[in-house]
């Protein structure tokens, strides 16, 4: 197993499969089209590959406010459904986790939907993430 950071077109389409599996509103040309606004505001994407297929995915960015101070936020955290509770998800984000000590950073912060139950008990009891906020969204009209 090893992690790898995604930068290329080709690791991108490679990586798209997985990420569908959280984002299925995306269409690839949609994915393609926001990774390209995302990247240069300093969206970085990683995965975790066994056996030379993608088993893991994450998405995160390095950002500073005035709650979390420097922070990494995770946007994005897949396991490949046939390869979940194999310790994938755990291995991904402990190494965000080192990266953001490397970085200076203070917290990984990142919101979960109201209905993925079973991943909020991963953050909470598995990865040790306090529950400190809703997150709200508005959509303009």
């Amino acid at each position: 197993m090893n992690i790898v950071e995604i930068t290329t077109e080709q690791q991108w389409k490679e990586a798209y499969p997985v990420m569908n599996e959280l984002r299925t509103h995306l269409s690839e040309e949609e994915y393609f089209q926001l990774l390209r606004d995302m990247v240069p505001q300093g969206y970085r994407m990683f995965a975790l590959y066994n056996n030379d297929q993608i088993v893991a995915l994450t998405g995160i960015i390095q950002l500073a406010n005035f709650y979390n101070f420097k922070h990494i936020y995770v946007y994005d955290l897949i396991t490949k459904e046939t390869e979940r509770s194999k310790g994938y998800g755990e291995k991904l984000l402990s190494y965000i986790h080192q990266l953001a000590s490397e970085l200076g950073c203070q917290s990984v912060a990142l919101s979960s939907g109201l209905q993925r139950i079973d991943a909020h008990r991963f953050y909470e009891e598995k990865m040790e993430y306090r529950k400190t906020s809703y997150a709200f969204t508005y959509e303009v009209k």
